[in-house]
């Protein structure tokens, strides 16, 4: 594994977080991503081609990929947008999603039989009191039901897209892989439009330099270097740097946001900083 790509994921992953606002802002949630997905289907299409990689692929792989992008990019960036757009705190969604690495901890012995230490439960909890301290709990917060609802099914989601991803048979290369998940979240945004939801998108300056910097950096860096890591470590050591995601939104938020940092939030990140460590360290 190359070292420095934990790192430039939880960077590229958290700034997320910083232009989803704006994004939904400006457009439904499920037209957004459709939106989003459409380009970067493009996008990792014309990359295979030029790498000369066949993206003809067998009927397993086409709808093991498929399947994959439906639960990542559909299930997941989906309920996480939707509940966000209705008013779900952005920090309280976040903290339910970060709950995914214990759920994979607890899930990847009996299904991928991977051996989960003691020690990497201990990074495992510690990752999580730390993203709850940066987070917090406001009490009084308004939460919307179907917000709540749309989280949990996100957490679920990328939970189970991330143990599908380990087990899936096939060896694609990346882009073709990638550009096959990127169709299938596509479609699935679609297929919710058409039931459920009246698209809209205001093309607005601050629409199109936040949905650039999801497309580019998110999509096709962060998504990439995730499949990367997952493909090549196990699944419970892989999702632990999700832990750092909280923490490292929250101080982007405060550098480039002007957003509020306590010193409740510092402990959180170095609480989490440890836990993150001591559960990925050979």
């Amino acid at each position: 594994m190359i070292k420095i790509f934990p790192l430039i994921f939880i960077v590229l992953w958290s700034s997320a977080f910083i232009t989803t606002k704006p994004i939904i802002d400006n457009s439904d949630p499920f037209a957004a991503l459709a939106f989003r997905f459409f380009f970067v289907a493009i996008g990792f299409y014309l990359f295979s081609i030029y790498s000369k990689y066949s993206i003809i692929v067998n009927r397993k792989n086409f709808i093991e990929s498929i399947l994959s992008g439906v639960l990542f990019h559909g299930f997941y960036l989906g309920g996480v947008f939707y509940s966000i757009s209705i008013g779900m705190p952005t920090g309280i969604a976040a903290l339910i999603v970060t709950l995914q690495p214990v759920l994979t901890n607890a899930l990847s012995g009996p299904i991928l039989g991977e051996k989960v230490t003691v020690k990497q439960w201990i990074g495992v909890l510690l990752g999580f009191v730390g993203a709850a301290l940066v987070l917090g709990f406001d009490v009084g917060t308004n939460i919307p039901f179907m917000g709540l609802v749309a989280t949990i099914v996100a957490l679920i989601a990328i939970t189970t897209s991330t143990i599908w991803q380990k087990k899936l048979s096939n060896n694609l290369p990346l882009s073709v892989s990638n550009f096959y998940q990127a169709v299938g979240g596509c479609l699935f945004h679609i297929l919710v439009i058409i039931i459920f939801a009246e698209p809209y998108i205001n093309f607005t300056k601050t629409f199109i330099i936040a949905m650039s910097h999801q497309i580019l950096l998110v999509s096709f860096g962060a998504f990439t270097i995730l499949m990367y890591l997952i493909k090549n470590n196990s699944a419970s050591k892989t999702v632990s740097i999700f832990f750092l995601i909280p923490a490292t939104s929250a101080f982007m938020a405060w550098l480039f946001l002007n957003e509020r940092l306590t010193n409740l939030d510092i402990l959180g990140f170095l609480i989490t900083t440890i836990g993150v460590y001591i559960a990925t360290r050979d």
